[in-house]
């Protein structure tokens, strides 16, 4: 699914999308073995809610409440694209049912399309003309190096700049999904001639930047109760969101130079 979103959203993950759902804006359905299910309508619903905080900086109950006022996004399509979820439901769970996506008023501004869902498939065999989400959540060294296209020395030196950070799991070091996403970067940026060392200012500045938003919720988290720490994820999700539309325009200006045409000459009558 990450994939049908990386060309609008290049910052978009796969646990940016399931803090989404823990907030209760995006509601996937199921199937028999604990796969996520997202359709082209849940897709759509998706790709709204991320143009909403790049573009109109909404908070996250802003856009929940526009969503259970004014219904779903439709789409029109029914192509399922499953993504695995960890841990797996029962086998006897049943999968939910589709609701019909509602007509959507301004400031949708979105036609109203009814498409209905197909029941789906139960476990990770994806259905006629869907993807399916099988690259693991787990990475040893060697399968890290393998999916990004990276050598061992390679993924070294992002390790010797502090780029890439395994998990010791007994006499073996692994790596999360968000490790190799850092390497799969650093290997497209080595195309350019960019070495791990240039990269180290991008994790300079982001943890200066993640700890001043982990201080603007301090005072939410000293509280210590469930509904104050939703709020705190809440707001570092709207804080990064902001975050990354300023840098995003910050660094637009800085290089416009480079694409701009020299002011012509004005002549005089």
């Amino acid at each position: 699914m990450l994939d049908l979103l990386k060309a609008e959203f290049p910052d978009v993950t796969i646990s940016k999308i399931r803090f989404l759902e823990s907030q209760g804006l995006l509601d996937p359905e199921r199937t028999a073995s604990g796969y996520r299910k997202f359709y082209e309508a849940d897709v759509e619903r998706l790709r709204w809610i991320l143009r909403q905080q790049r573009e109109n900086f909404l908070p996250l109950k802003v856009i929940k409440d526009r969503l259970e006022a004014e219904g779903a996004v439709p789409s029109p399509s029914t192509v399922a694209v499953e993504e695995p979820a960890s841990p797996p439901q029962r086998a006897n769970s049943q999968p939910r049912s589709a609701p019909a996506p509602a007509p959507a008023p301004p400031p949708f501004n979105v036609p109203a399309v009814s498409a209905p869902k197909p029941e789906p498939e139960p476990g990770p065999e994806a259905a006629p003309g869907a993807s399916v989400e099988t690259e693991p959540e787990v990475f040893s060294r060697e399968e890290l190096a393998q999916a990004s296209g990276l050598s061992p020395s390679d993924l070294a030196q992002l390790e010797r700049h502090g780029l890439l950070v395994g998990t010791s799991v007994g006499s073996q070091l692994c790596y999360d999904r968000q490790s190799l996403e850092v390497a799969r970067v650093a290997a497209a940026f080595a195309r350019h001639g960019v070495e791990p060392r240039h990269l180290k200012m991008y994790k300079n500045s982001a943890e200066r930047e993640a700890g001043f938003y982990e201080q603007v919720v301090l005072p939410l988290v000293k509280q210590r109760n469930p509904a104050a720490r939703a709020q705190a994820l809440a707001t570092l999700d709207e804080l990064a969101t902001l975050g990354d539309a300023l840098r995003s325009t910050l660094r637009g200006q800085a290089l416009r130079s480079f694409d701009a045409e020299p002011p012509k000459a004005r002549r005089r009558s």
